[in-house]
């Protein structure tokens, strides 16, 4: 059991630790790469921490090595549109205006039952409220409504 709460405290704090050293970006949500990166941190953590035959050494290794690649896809992805292309997903517009946009819902795999439920969530009352429904790269879907027309700039990057 000591063993177990020491490895626990020691893999933890080097998380936080390589955390720090790459920045928050290492368990941000705004891709799929980023949730591989936190799945897989989670699963090296408790590997670790639980699997006897993994060393305090192997899993600061692995652990270091994940915090490597995700900080030189993250700086790749700054210096190449390609490879920012590769790994990330594009922002989808679901909804324009008030029209539900089917074929775009289709291709995400997103029903209007779904995008009922969160105009309601954000408070919708009318359809012709609706200015745009963004399916976001992290899953999320936000509303955007109002009464004023909407700047095209705020749709820079979503597929339509």
């Amino acid at each position: 059991m000591l063993n177990i709460l020491a490895t626990a405290v020691l893999i933890f704090s080097l998380v936080i630790f390589y955390t720090r050293l790459c920045g928050l970006r290492s368990f941000s949500k705004m891709s799929s790469f980023d949730f591989a990166m936190t799945i897989a941190v989670g699963s090296i953590m408790g590997a670790t921490i639980l699997n006897k035959t993994i060393t305090m050494g192997q899993g600061a290794f692995a652990l270091l090595c994940l915090f490597f690649i995700q900080w030189s896809i993250a700086i790749l992805k700054q210096k190449s549109q390609w490879v920012s292309d590769l790994i990330d997903n594009k922002p989808m517009l679901l909804m324009k205006d008030g029209e539900f946009l089917e074929a775009n819902m289709q291709k995400c795999h997103v029903t209007k039952l779904d995008i009922l439920s969160k105009l309601r969530e954000s408070n919708v009352l009318n359809l012709s409220q609706i200015r745009a429904v963004i399916f976001e790269t992290t899953g999320d879907i936000h509303v955007l409504h109002g009464d004023e027309a909407l700047q095209s700039e705020i749709l820079t990057g979503v597929e339509i």
